[in-house]
């Protein structure tokens, strides 16, 4: 039986200044990955210190946060969360008792983070079970190990808790990934385009 993999580097290098604090809210986001070893990415802010919660719903399905109710069928996820310098703070394969077991399979393969993050930008990618981040940082790109196995292309992924979000354009090959590296300020407003010395993110392959 496949474990559940969860790593956590801390949050020190994720601490960044704001400004006034918007109001948390929820996000909700569904969609489909073209191919197994395609990565979705989103961007999101927090104004305050808090614990902000990343979770997926399309392997056993679901209510999300916005109400609408996911299939299950979908395929096995897994979650790399980023600071604004690209630096990886955690990875999540199965949630375990965070999620409901699929009624067929009766695994728990969703993701589920739950984690106190400072103020700033941070991004989180969706993957297929195995396509890892290889990091330290996200620039270093993903494992391109990903697989559907018999399940569908379909993820459901609700961000909560933070002051705003945006799904970005999925990444599929390790050439558009270090295009889009380039232009990834324009979406993330404080988003770091340069790699530091002490961070480095993941990719898809």
């Amino acid at each position: 039986m496949k474990m559940g993999k969860v790593l956590a580097f801390g949050i020190a290098g994720a601490l960044l200044t704001s400004g006034t604090a918007a109001s948390a809210a929820d996000f909700s986001y569904t969609g489909s990955l073209p191919t197994a070893n395609t990565v979705q990415l989103f961007t999101f802010t927090v104004g305050t210190a808090s614990t902000v919660t990343l979770r997926s719903y399309s392997y056993a399905g679901g209510t999300n946060a916005a109400g609408q109710v996911i299939a299950r069928g979908g395929f096995d996820p897994i979650l790399a969360l980023f600071d604004g310098s690209g630096l990886l703070i955690g990875e999540n394969d199965d949630g375990g008792s965070n999620v409901p077991a699929d009624s067929a399979t009766g695994n728990r393969y969703d993701v589920f983070l739950s984690q106190l993050l400072g103020p700033g930008n941070y991004t989180v990618s969706v993957a297929a079970y195995s396509n890892f981040a290889v990091g330290p940082n996200l620039s270093n790109g993903f494992q391109g190990t990903g697989s559907f196995g018999n399940r569908t292309n379909q993820w459901a992924f609700d961000i909560l808790n933070v002051n705003g979000a945006t799904q970005v354009g999925a990444v599929p090959e390790p050439g558009t990934w270090a295009l889009m590296l380039i232009g990834f300020g324009a979406v993330g407003a404080s988003l770091r385009r340069r790699r530091r010395v002490s961070a480095v993110p993941a990719f898809s392959n």
